[in-house]
């Protein structure tokens, strides 16, 4: 597994209904960036993660590579970069089972999307770095 040459910031959010399990959705979250560390956030019916550990750009790499959606999330990442930062959305029920599913809208996620944001002075770096087909 090839490291990233850049540093860049992984915000991880999701909205959390009043009949939901806090604990389980902070799971999904954790299961996007796996054992990398990050710094939990908990606002008004939102969770978060944040991190700039390597392995979590990894993980979601690897990710995006087994599921077979690269070309679909590069998409998504351009058309949604704008000055130093990307995002795309992540189906949550997918994500608690640890896959990732790429949303176009928040209606596919019937629970609400995992917003993912990633902020770098070299967005689309860390975007060829997360959708290359090599390496």
């Amino acid at each position: 597994m090839s490291q990233p040459d850049f540093r860049a910031k992984l915000v991880l959010k999701a909205v959390v209904s009043p009949s939901e399990d806090t604990t389980k959705v902070k799971e999904a979250l954790h299961r996007i960036i796996g054992e990398a560390p990050s710094d939990p956030r908990e606002d008004a019916g939102m969770l978060g993660l944040v991190t700039e550990d390597a392995r979590a750009f990894a993980r979601l790499r690897d990710q995006l590579r087994d599921r077979h959606v690269r070309s679909a999330a590069r998409k998504q990442l351009l058309v949604n970069s704008l000055g130093a930062s990307t995002s795309l959305m992540l189906n949550r029920q997918a994500a608690a089972a640890g896959v990732i599913a790429i949303c176009s809208s928040p209606e596919e996620s019937p629970l609400g999307p995992v917003y993912v944001t990633i902020e770098s002075d070299n967005v689309e770096k860390v975007i060829d770095w997360l959708t290359a087909y090599s390496g």
